[in-house]
């Protein structure tokens, strides 16, 4: 009771969005610790299961971070009693002395402010989740697993695929890290900038996953968009002083901004023209502009910068007629310099069509072909415009082959109602 009010205790709503926020945090210090990601693993849920069942009686206690992390670890220690049984524990016995002998008084406020204190912590894991010698499918689960609290189910689903495939594939990159020991620390100076870049493409892929999933029924998977903020968001506290960490948030909150305007009530896919755009996010189109101009003012553009840029020029025309192409292709003209790939040269096709007109967006997508057979967009953007040039069989053709190569259902069921309007018509 405070001045006479009772305290609203927490529902498991609350609970659980104390878990997705502090996980990582927890893992981090209790892998620091114990230097096992297992060990760290199982001492978090199990201090979190102490929290669903004492947290609805007594709150949420004011340093949630430092009582999940002191419950954490002694919650180790003890499971290191019961396991420093005999010689062939003699290791675990070792540790075990190594954290109780010191007589130190373990405290909530004490653990809190250690934690707040050990913010490299949570920037090792990143980079250990992140780290090269992983399949890029590894770092996306174990980014999920151990910085999100995402459980193993939750994955699988959102890949579609088997929880017992999603828990061998956990597994299987924890054991890498285990034996190849890749070592837990931040990369130096001259190993950050390529080690970054692994890291923001793992979260911009889960934020891909997210706005456009590569299969199922479902074109959005909010849950995965907010995540991936999330996480980039968390990077930016962590790398404060890096521009392209500051390009990734605001390119993702400005692209996440037009969700709401992306699918119809049928969960139909809308193109960017046809979107009601009094439906995206003001406040996100504001933030992302203001990150964009704190990146203008370092200049030193990099990808991410470069297509938040981009993406900041789309949330300025109040119709999709008022876009200003020139100033996109001129960005475009910078991000391929940047990064020399072939779906950013498809992209800045689609921006020379609407500045030179269709023949030579399709010049431009010429040598694209080759590279990008199997690319479902690229057949899709090609479609478009040869419809644009009055090639309407061509285009029909192009979007079955589009709608051939598209693992989501929205976007095939899209591209297979503009094949078959335009095959009607002819």
């Amino acid at each position: 009771m405070e001045n006479g009010a009772a305290v609203p205790l927490p529902d498991a709503a609350a609970i659980a969005s104390v878990f997705r926020e502090q996980y990582g945090r927890a893992v981090s210090v209790l892998y620091r610790v114990f230097g096992d990601l297992d060990r760290a693993e199982d001492a978090v849920q199990d201090a979190f299961a102490v929290a669903a069942e004492r947290w609805p009686r007594d709150g949420i206690p004011p340093a949630p971070a430092g009582w999940i992390i002191t419950t954490a670890r002694r919650r180790a220690i003890d499971r290191l009693r019961r396991d420093a049984v005999g010689r062939e524990k003699e290791a675990e016995a070792m540790l075990l002395r190594q954290l109780t002998g010191d007589g130190r008084a373990e405290s909530a406020d004490a653990a809190d402010a250690a934690a707040d204190a050990i913010a490299d912590d949570r920037l090792r894991l990143v980079f250990t989740c992140c780290h090269p010698a992983l399949s890029p499918e590894a770092r996306v689960a174990l980014t999920l697993r151990l910085l999100g609290g995402l459980t193993t189910a939750e994955i699988a689903r959102t890949f579609l695929v088997p929880e017992r495939t999603m828990a061998q594939r956990i597994s299987r990159a924890k054991a890498k890290i285990r034996d190849a020991r890749i070592p837990y620390r931040i990369p130096s100076a001259d190993d950050l900038p390529a080690r970054l870049r692994s890291v923001l493409a793992v979260v911009y892929l889960v934020f891909s996953e997210g706005y456009a999933a590569s299969a199922g029924d479902r074109l959005v998977r909010e849950e995965l968009c907010t995540e991936a903020i999330r996480l980039a968001r968390e990077l930016r506290s962590l790398l404060p002083d890096e521009e392209e960490v500051l390009g990734l948030v605001a390119l993702l909150l400005l692209v996440d901004a037009r969700r709401a305007a992306r699918v119809d009530t049928a969960g139909a896919l809308i193109p960017l023209p046809e979107q009601d755009r009094s439906r995206w996010n003001a406040e996100q189109i504001a933030e992302g502009h203001e990150l964009v101009r704190l990146c203008l003012a370092r200049g030193r553009p990099g990808p991410y910068q470069l297509q938040a840029a981009i993406q900041a020029v789309h949330g300025d025309a109040p119709t999709a007629s008022d876009t200003d192409w020139p100033q996109i292709v001129a960005l475009y003209d910078q991000l391929l310099r940047a990064s020399p790939t072939p779906v950013v040269a498809l992209n800045r096709a689609v921006a020379v069509a609407e500045v030179e007109g269709e023949d030579a967006g399709l010049a431009a997508v010429e040598p694209l072909r080759e590279p990008l057979a199997g690319f479902y967009l690229l057949h899709g953007v090609r479609a478009g415009l040869l419809l644009r040039a009055g090639r309407t069989a061509e285009a029909a053709d192009e979007y079955a082959v589009a709608a051939s190569l598209c693992g989501g259902d929205a976007e095939r069921a899209f591209l297979l109602a503009r094949r078959d309007a335009l095959t009607r018509r002819s």
